[in-house]
């Protein structure tokens, strides 16, 4: 996939994030309006703009997501002076609204690719199962901990 194209995915992400952005804020009461949503969805993109170019020029073979990852938390980070300016901004774009276009982009590509899922065989049903409730209950346990450490419950 080449940069061009990246970008065109990225940002019709971001179109579909904005649409899902306003239609959940409009939902649980507390509107935020598109306008109000493009500059942190903008901010978001350009890091996973940037984590994808860094992919494809760094020689070292590592994947876009770690850069994406590393990026994002860096720039979040109470002690980076971007953190002020970015953190409210982003807060305005809501996690499950970014969530559906990136899964609706799995199950594509999961649908394209029957032919290999379906050499994997059931064995690949049973560790999905595994890997999605250890995750699930690996951040349960992290949850609780924090949560009784801080004094929350």
């Amino acid at each position: 996939m080449n940069l061009k194209h990246s970008l065109f995915v990225l940002l019709i992400t971001a179109g579909i994030t904005l649409i899902g952005n306003t239609v959940k804020s409009l939902r649980i009461g507390a509107f935020v309006s598109p306008i109000e949503a493009i500059p942190g969805l903008l901010i978001l993109l350009a890091i996973a703009y940037l984590g994808i170019v860094l992919a494809k020029v760094i020689p070292v073979k590592i994947p876009a997501v770690a850069y994406i990852v590393t990026f994002g938390m860096l720039f979040t980070l109470p002690a980076c002076p971007l953190s002020e300016f970015i953190n409210p901004l982003v807060a305005k774009v809501d996690f499950l609204a970014l969530c559906t276009p990136i899964l609706a982009y799995a199950g594509i590509y999961a649908g394209s690719n029957l032919e290999t899922l379906a050499k994997s065989g059931w064995r690949i049903v049973v560790v999905s199962i595994f890997v999605m409730l250890g995750t699930y209950l690996g951040s349960a346990l992290i949850a609780q901990g924090v949560l009784m450490a801080i004094g929350q419950i």
